[in-house]
């Protein structure tokens, strides 16, 4: 199948240094770079807590609770920006001399999401005077009702979006309620709670907290490593705030200055911390840390950030290892499962709905998301998959194209067809929702008709988005490691992508379905190339000698030999 390739337009850029590469002073500027500023990675260029709503309440919530020796409790969501919530505020609570602090995160197959009455009484339980939410909160209305009528103040911390009234909690710090001026409103969770343990530090500073418990006032960066993390594994907009706590955050990994379970991780996963990526935070590190939520238990993980003892990081990192494997057996076969549904269904005219729900009794609640984002990715239509939350309640986990925000469309959904959807909530590329199992039909096709009224005239072909074909004298190790360190690269900062013709002089699969290759530039050099999870029916084909790619550069480090690698995302014989 030919590829769909639209390479960006050419765009000014004179408003950017001249001693700037000129390839990548266009790939900056196409990304929306107007000024140098917006290139800082320093910490100085990250905004102020002081314009986050909501700030200056719960810091006064948590500076009592702190003077007081209240009981904390930590809410958590069991996905990675959850974990690293979690372990971020309590390894800063430790540092700001709390003595009196735990967590829960709620087991998604008992409790469900986030802060529910249930999950409020295991608080309640455990002494909770004071209930910090992270990642989780701001659509929590039974749980916030619930906490307040025992006694307990809560905090929520969250980045989801918000409906138009709040829960009523002592305080929220969301970038996204109303009213609130904090331009970073793509901050991830664990951003928001990296800004609270700021302004809490600030005002104990003020209040001479530090002196008066005889403690060292604490260097909050030095958990950089745990924000950027949750931050590019919550795939989230790199905006110019986000890319400079993931700048900070990988320099820390790359120079050894991690937390202990975050070295297990990359140990594990065989990789060198001194050439980490921001995209082995999303597809190495990331994945190990979800699979303890999606399969067992997000305390696994979040114990593996917690803890400073190397042999019990090792020993969880590897148990987090097996239980990424088993989560991509299930996710494999589930995907295979959903794809024959799909060529069983007979579509109108032969086309694909514009909208997809998937529901097998069966499906593992854990990795339905996973799922759902494979499917959409196949065929490029907003998808759905659903699993059973109970016997009689569904959990759907949803995943969008550009040009649909999804939480919107299950908001219209739910404005034009009341008391389908039970809860819902999420962003503009993914969302969750639940719904009795027998409203299932009606909620397919008000999904359907939704979608399809909202992408009606749009184009539903997955599009390569290129920065055209590379100069050829950029073909080297250097070109591709100035690339590598003009990022972070990521979520709405994409990573540069080129597209090409190539001679395809050699060809193999490696580990099992990946394909290998030896390609030739127009004027011969030489170039190694590797295209992950080919389709192994098709590839390799010994006739074909001449191919388009759409690839990114890569370094390619083996047995101490460095070398220059495309990593190819699509490619199509021309002959």
């Amino acid at each position: 199948m030919p590829l769909s390739i639209s390479r960006r337009p050419k765009v000014d850029d004179t408003h950017l240094s001249s001693v700037t590469h000129a390839t990548l002073r266009q790939i900056y500027a196409s990304r929306g770079i107007s000024e140098p500023s917006e290139l800082e990675t320093g910490l100085k260029g990250l905004l102020h807590y002081k314009s986050m709503r909501g700030m200056t309440e719960a810091v006064l919530v948590l500076e009592r609770a702190l003077a007081q020796s209240k009981r904390i409790i930590i809410v958590g969501d069991f996905d990675a920006d959850g974990a690293t919530s979690t372990a971020l505020v309590l390894l800063s609570l430790s540092k700001m001399g709390s003595k009196n602090h735990d967590y829960l995160v709620p087991n998604r197959f008992d409790f469900g999401y986030g802060l529910s009455p249930q999950i409020v009484d295991v608080a309640h339980q455990q002494g909770a005077d004071v209930i910090i939410t992270v990642d989780n909160g701001i659509s929590c209305f039974d749980g916030v009702e619930r906490a307040k009528s025992l006694g307990i103040d809560v905090v929520i911390t969250d980045h989801h979006l918000p409906s138009e009234t709040l829960p009523p909690a002592d305080a929220i710090v969301n970038p996204n309620q109303y009213g609130c001026d904090f331009a970073s409103k793509s901050i991830a969770g664990v951003g928001v709670a990296f800004y609270l343990m700021l302004a809490l530090r600030a005002g104990l500073m003020e209040r001479g907290w530090f002196e008066s418990q005889q403690l060292a006032v604490p260097n909050l960066a030095e958990f950089l490593d745990i924000v950027a993390l949750g931050t590019v594994a919550d795939v989230v907009k790199l905006d110019d705030n986000n890319r400079i706590l993931v700048h900070q955050g990988l320099q820390r990994i790359r120079s050894g200055h991690c937390r202990p379970g975050i070295q297990a991780l990359l140990d594990v996963a065989g990789r060198k911390q001194t050439q980490l990526a921001a995209s082995d935070l999303g597809f190495v590190l990331g994945p190990r840390l979800n699979a303890a939520g999606r399969l067992d238990d997000m305390s696994m993980g979040i114990e593996c950030l917690l803890s400073d003892d190397v042999h019990r990081v090792r020993h969880i990192a590897a148990q987090l290892d097996s239980l990424n494997r088993e989560r991509r057996e299930i996710e494999s076969s589930m995907q295979v499962e959903a794809e024959t549904s799909l060529n069983t269904i007979q579509f109108n005219e032969h086309q694909l709905p514009h909208g997809i729900v998937l529901y097998k009794p069966d499906f593992h609640q854990g990795v339905i998301g996973i799922v759902a984002g494979r499917i959409k990715e196949k065929y490029y239509r907003p998808t759905i998959a659903f699993a059973h939350q109970d016997d009689d309640t569904l959990k759907g986990s949803a995943r969008s194209i550009p040009g649909l925000h999804i939480r919107d469309l299950l908001e219209e959904i739910n404005t034009k067809y009341p008391n389908v959807i039970d809860k819902f909530g999420g962003h503009a590329m993914a969302a969750g929702l639940s719904l009795p199992l027998s409203h299932l039909d009606e909620f397919q096709r008000a999904f359907t008709e939704c979608a399809e009224a909202n992408l009606r005239g749009k184009n539903l072909e997955n599009v390569y988005i290129t920065d055209g074909e590379l100069a050829l004298n950029d073909f080297n190790l250097q070109f591709a490691k100035l690339l590598k360190d003009a990022g972070p690269w990521g979520q709405g900062y994409e990573e540069p992508c080129f597209d090409g013709e190539f001679a395809l002089l050699e060809q193999r699969i490696v580990g099992q379905k990946h394909l290998k290759m030896m390609l030739s530039t127009p004027t011969g050099q030489l170039v190694d190339a590797i295209a992950f999870n080919v389709d192994t029916a098709i590839w390799p084909q010994a006739s074909v000698k001449r191919i388009r790619a759409v690839y990114k550069l890569d370094i390619n480090e083996f047995r101490g030999k460095v070398s220059l690698q495309l990593l190819v995302e699509g490619l199509e014989p021309l002959n």
